[in-house]
């Protein structure tokens, strides 16, 4: 039965935000007898299926992944000859050319209105109170994230009919909303474990809602009510006193095969269990490797050149040579760097041989790229970045053992010092990392896990550059760059971009089976 049960919530997923009434009655099929309420089994397992909805939207690199920094400074997917060419995908979400039919668009506002009608479903059978917040939790997350891509959040009401078209909120009213509902939900999270919604988890959404609140309300011309920085301030205080989160020694033990034992700074995280099942986290890295490397990858995307230069040559986040415990890793006799940007020439992290492309030039990653690369050296073009140590143990079959990554403590100091600069106030020193903006800033950046120089002061341009170092390729640069007034700005291989990019389109097909969706301007 419980099979069964899930069969029907991941059609329901796929076709929620569709909802013609053909889909509709796929849903309306559950009753409250099958789910079963009070907190039997059943209802445990449909939560575990919204967990596992959202996992896939957010962990490979088609989902959130491909939208919120692909269409940045931080990610390009050129097109290499005849690889990576998938109809130009990439190339136009990098260029902001993108429009209402494009694949990756169309996905993720379906996966991730799938997360919301699910979670919506699963509260009129009767939940224990934990599993409600959960389920409330998870709804907030995955509107927030359709709100910050298109403005614009269909909803129903648990149990309301399926015959009639969601309806729809925008700006400032979705953003009250999901304050209203993670406040709600919050008395009843669990404190633990950080791979489940949790309370710290609420707290540092919440802290986000607050951070983006005038954006959402005015994305051209964002404002920041000091109410509102300083309830990012009293969260982040509220996160960082709990003394549940430390610095690791080395920065990347965050997203490491083993981080659900030692990412101790870690807030929330999806797990995934090595040799069992992931959800293709293992693209971080073998979308960017290429195939001649210790791990043979898919030889894609790549940062650029003038965001690598944001980092000093002394910083450890812009890449060291891991040091693996994991069966199956490679000895890297020759201590190269193998996470985090590669640049260069590459070597066998077993034998220290330098490698060649497939031409049998030497495999040295070039600074430069282009959107479109045609010449003879088209497969070594662009520095390679992922965030991920590879999961050598288990490689063959694909499940890797990272959990993915959410929230993190530098992330809610980096936040709470964003709050300062725009007017909040009432912060404490909680947790010895001060109290100040730039106290806050270099608590992260010249922790020896970083190793960063020491910074005199910080501007509001600083803080986003030390956010994009810190932050890179966790899924928050578009964000980020809009609420900074950057997004439409020129860089490489990417011209100056007319205003309607602030939204992505409403997918055309969502727009004919809900009347209540209204095209966002410019498409």
């Amino acid at each position: 039965m419980i099979r069964k049960i899930l069969a029907t919530l991941l059609i329901s997923s796929l076709v929620a935000a569709g909802c013609t009434k053909l889909d509709e009655k796929l849903n309306s099929e559950l009753s409250e007898s099958q789910v079963g309420g009070g907190g039997t089994g059943n209802a445990g397992a449909l939560l575990t299926g919204i967990y596992d909805n959202i996992r896939g939207t957010f962990q490979g690199q088609e989902g959130i992944y491909a939208l919120w920094e692909m269409t940045t400074d931080e990610l390009i997917g050129p097109t290499r000859g005849g690889d990576w060419d998938d109809n130009g995908a990439w190339r136009v979400l990098h260029a902001h050319k993108f429009d209402a039919d494009h694949i990756r668009i169309r996905e993720v506002f379906a996966n991730l209105g799938g997360v919301m009608y699910s979670a919506t479903d699963l509260l009129r059978f009767n939940p224990t109170p934990q599993q409600k917040a959960e389920a409330r939790m998870l709804r907030a997350f995955a509107e927030f994230m359709m709100l910050d891509g298109w403005g614009q959040v269909p909803y129903r009401d648990p149990g309301e009919s399926t015959l009639q078209p969601p309806r729809v909120r925008k700006g400032a009213e979705a953003i009250d909303y999901i304050i209203s509902e993670l406040q709600a939900a919050l008395p009843d999270l669990p404190d633990a474990p950080k791979t489940r919604a949790n309370k710290n988890a609420a707290r540092v959404l919440l802290m986000k809602c607050y951070l983006n609140k005038g954006m959402f309300a005015n994305r051209a011309a964002p404002t920041f009510a000091a109410a509102d920085m300083s309830q990012v301030i009293t969260l982040a205080d509220q996160v960082i006193s709990s003394g549940l989160y430390s610095f690791r020694p080395v920065y990347f033990d965050a997203f490491a095969p083993n981080n659900g034992t030692i990412g101790t700074e870690n807030i929330w995280t999806q797990e995934n269990i090595g040799g069992v099942s992931s959800a293709n986290i293992r693209s971080r890295y073998y979308s960017t490797t290429h195939y001649n490397m210790t791990i043979s990858g898919w030889n894609g995307f790549t940062t650029l050149s003038d965001f690598y230069n944001k980092f000093e040559a002394s910083d450890k986040r812009r890449g060291i040579a891991y040091p693996y415990s994991s069966p199956g890793a490679p000895a890297n006799p020759g201590n190269r760097v193998n996470v985090g940007f590669l640049r260069g020439q590459q070597y066998n992290w077993n034998t220290d041989a330098a490698l060649n492309d497939r031409t049998g030039a030497p495999l040295a990653f070039t600074d430069a790229v282009k959107i479109i690369e045609k010449g003879t050296n088209l497969e070594v073009t662009g520095i390679r970045a992922y965030k991920y140590p590879i999961d050598f143990q288990y490689d063959a079959n694909g499940n890797a053992d990272n959990d993915y990554v959410y929230f993190r403590l530098a992330d809610v100091l980096l936040m709470k010092a964003e709050a300062i600069l725009r007017g909040g106030t009432g912060g404490t020193n909680a947790g010895g990392y001060g109290n100040t903006a730039v106290d806050l800033v270099n608590s992260v950046r010249t922790h020896p896990s970083r190793g960063a120089s020491v910074m005199v002061s910080v501007n509001l341009d600083q803080l986003l550059d030390e956010r994009g170092r810190e932050l890179y390729l966790e899924s928050w640069r578009k964000q980020d760059l809009i609420r900074f007034g950057k997004y439409l700005l020129p860089w490489q291989e990417k011209a100056a971009s007319d205003p309607k990019y602030l939204y992505f389109p409403i997918p055309n097909g969502q727009l004919a089976a809900n009347p209540n969706l209204t095209q966002n301007p410019g498409y």
